[in-house]
């Protein structure tokens, strides 16, 4: 069926309750459900990043988790037409002894009412929508190769907490999804000249689904008000550019074993940000302060990206394949390409392999001895593992 590849292209769609052949379910009676699913991931990867020795090593082998989570499901069927439900899942370490209470963060965990005839509502801590229904056809892998959502961010990408969410009934095809993430003001420090209120980040956009065919366009908010990360935040939720990120894709499933993607997301410049922050840089006199002020200019700076994939299904087989172009405001534009190789051992049991290079091109370095020498940008990155689903 070309909806059921589709579907598949489309891995990193939200889903509101555990629907895998795989989730066990607890207790399921008179119209109340709890379902418990999770997997543990591991792998070796290796690559990725030049190694730097005024940095800590990276790029080396490592031996690590591939996002191991634990979630519990549950809802209620109110009346025919109207159901309540909620979800909470954890992220725990399945690589290593973990002495610090065993999980490493809470991914979800929201509460929600369905009706067939007036949509879903949500609130509490749950994925990007701009994410999840926009970019969503080409957030395919475990690991790396999506460049999407502002560099990557998914389903960090101004969501996850705090946060309240509508999705209309699917109307012939259509769907359209608003939601907003509220940043209180409490608990900032006062820095002479900064505001203090809270705000809401919006993100919405309409969605259309026919046979093999799904058109998405959305946007989201990425505004600069607060200081997000003094009221505890983590470095995720920095704050925006001031400018509205803005993104469609294209996604045709050809027939039951191959579909294709093509994506276009856009962020404008803030000139203003930009222009505080290069004076920052000309009148700072330590090096934390010129890294500082560098960190404020890239943060300010717009950027366009296309993207180009396709996936291919065979009995237990499944291959992904992505290209991009990405044209930073800040930077030289470069290319980024990933590929993913997927065998279905059994319904529980799954192995993978990944590939991913951020900048096919090369740079020029002038020596001390004045010899120009070409280097890639970027080493390729390798990722392989299994995963356990239950």
């Amino acid at each position: 069926m070309k909806k059921t590849l589709l579907a598949t292209a489309i891995a990193g769609a939200m889903v509101y309750g555990a629907t895998a052949a795989q989730a066990a379910t607890v207790y399921d009676q008179d119209g109340t459900q709890l379902i418990i699913n999770g997997r543990i991931a591991m792998g070796i990867s290796g690559g990725g990043h030049e190694d730097d020795q005024l940095d800590p090593k990276a790029g080396g082998t490592e031996f690590k988790d591939v996002y191991s989570r634990l979630g519990i499901s549950m809802s209620h069927d109110i009346s025919r037409d109207l159901r309540a439900f909620g979800r909470v899942e954890w992220r725990f370490k399945g690589d290593e002894r973990d002495q610090s209470g065993g999980f490493a963060e809470v991914r979800h965990s929201y509460i929600g009412l369905e009706s067939q005839p007036f949509g879903t509502v949500m609130a509490g801590n749950f994925d990007s929508f701009y994410n999840s229904h926009v970019m969503a056809p080409f957030d395919v892998y475990i690991d790396r190769g999506f460049e999407f959502s502002k560099g990557g961010a998914g389903g960090d990408l101004q969501a996850r907490g705090d946060s309240l969410g509508y999705i209309t009934p699917d109307l012939a095809g259509f769907q359209a999804f608003l939601m907003g993430k509220h940043y209180t003001g409490n608990g900032l420090d006062y820095v002479d000249g900064e505001d203090r209120s809270s705000v809401i980040n919006v993100q919405g956009g309409v969605k259309y689904q026919w046979e093999g065919l799904r058109l998405a366009v959305g946007f989201a908010q990425d505004r600069d008000d607060n200081n997000l990360i003094s009221t505890g935040y983590t470095n995720r939720d920095r704050r925006g550019a001031d400018e509205n990120i803005y993104g469609a894709t294209a996604s045709y499933a050809f027939n039951d074993n191959f579909s294709a993607r093509l994506g276009y997301e856009t962020q404008d410049s803030n000139s203003a940000g930009r222009q505080a922050a290069a004076d920052a840089f000309d009148a700072a006199t330590t090096e934390a302060e010129e890294e500082a002020a560098r960190a404020e200019y890239n943060r300010y700076s717009g950027y366009d990206v296309w993207g180009l994939g396709a996936t291919y299904s065979l009995g237990q087989w499944a291959f992904n394949a992505d290209v991009y172009r990405v044209s930073p405001d800040n930077a030289d534009s470069r290319t980024a390409w990933a590929l993913g190789s997927y065998y279905k051992v059994s319904s529980n049991f799954d192995v993978f392999a990944e590939l991913n290079r951020r900048d096919q091109g090369d740079i020029t370095i002038s020596t001390d001895s004045g010899v120009d020498v070409d280097e890639n940008n970027d080493n390729l990155y390798w990722l392989v593992g299994a995963r356990y689903h239950f």
